[in-house]
């Protein structure tokens, strides 16, 4: 069983899932390269993997080739369904069982059609396929966030080359999250306006670090960006949960993500990445209080963090990030492209 651990000076939850090791790249092995034919993740090859919890396809039966996209449980999970959370005290310090979720949402069953290169339908089954998953593990009460991401390349965390995302649910609010919600909150209460609708119209007004941008989301090189040619693409509707997200939405997300990762690969050769969808927690009626002003403070949103550089020292001591790539530098070679 995975365990919770927390840190007692920063408040960081640690998850100590030992079941972990023995994925492939820490066992000193390769990723699953394009050519490899034991792939998990491909069409005919679904008896390899736990059963779906849910599925696209357009023939075939359960389990059988004929999918488009494909949610699966994670063989080798970093938290666990089944269980209670059991938290107590250790000594001085706090600790619960693993207690969550975690998924895989396998965007294709084809291995070497990165999620750039879909059609727009598929990209937006894909993210149809994440909001389904989250208001369904919504409904457990044991879980409070719920994280989808996407790792490409071994360096980006990536155990497997068949492109694909997970979701991670938790039984806690992580303490990053915390604190960009706190920003949020303050943000709000000191102007009565939402941080991110500010930022939009910045950014809309300003023009130097737009990517793309169509009738519901703007992409853009963050103004203090922490790495070069980082991403965010914001919705233009305010909403502080991804599941809300509607039908012409969820196209035209589609349309964004693709031509905002179209021209990350064009510019930089493909580079390895970590995409990261945030979403508002889950509201319960007993902490009602702590999210009073959360539907207008804050707005989902994606990050996409290329692995172009790595934190060092200075980093980890210090909490601040070295950019030697200007934002509105990365943002006009990605917005002059033609893809």
């Amino acid at each position: 069983m995975p365990e919770l651990r927390q840190d007692l000076v920063t408040e960081r939850w640690v998850i100590i899932a030992t079941e972990r090791a023995r994925r492939p790249t820490e066992a000193g092995c390769e990723p699953v390269k394009s050519e490899d034919s034991n792939c998990p993740f491909c069409a005919g090859h679904e008896a390899q993997t736990p059963p779906e919890i849910w599925v696209a396809r357009s023939s075939g039966g359960p389990n059988q080739p004929g999918w488009k996209v494909r949610v699966v449980a994670n063989r080798f999970p970093a938290l666990r369904v089944e269980g209670q959370i059991d938290r107590e005290g250790d000594g001085i310090y706090d600790r619960m069982n693993g207690i969550g979720a975690h998924e895989v949402i396998i965007e294709t069953p084809d291995h070497k059609t990165e999620l750039e290169d879909q059609p727009v339908e598929g990209i937006a089954t894909v993210m149809t396929a994440c909001k389904e998953r989250m208001l369904d593990l919504l409904r457990d009460e044991r879980l409070r966030y719920i994280l989808m991401f996407k790792n490409v390349g071994r360096q980006a965390g990536a155990s497997l080359s068949h492109p694909h995302g997970q979701i991670i649910a938790t039984p806690i609010t992580p303490s990053r999250v915390k604190r960009k919600l706190e920003g949020a909150r303050e943000y709000y209460r000191r102007k009565e306006r939402c941080v991110f609708h500010d930022i939009l119209r910045q950014e809309q007004r300003d023009g130097r670090r737009t990517v793309y941008e169509n009738g519901g989301f703007l992409s853009f090189c963050p103004y203090a960006a922490r790495f070069p040619f980082e991403l965010c693409i914001l919705p233009k509707r305010q909403a502080a949960d991804y599941h809300a997200i509607t039908g012409e939405e969820i196209n035209q997300l589609a349309d964004a993500l693709k031509i905002t990762l179209k021209k990350l690969a064009l510019a930089l050769n493909r580079p390895q990445y970590n995409l990261i969808l945030h979403t508002a927690p889950a509201r319960r009626a007993r902490r009602r209080d702590y999210w009073d002003t959360l539907d207008q403070d804050f707005r989902w949103h994606i990050e996409i963090l290329p692995r172009l550089t790595e934190p060092a020292g200075f980093e980890w001591g210090t909490g601040f990030y070295i950019n030697p790539t200007p934002p509105e530098e990365s943002a006009q070679y990605l917005r002059e492209l033609t893809i």
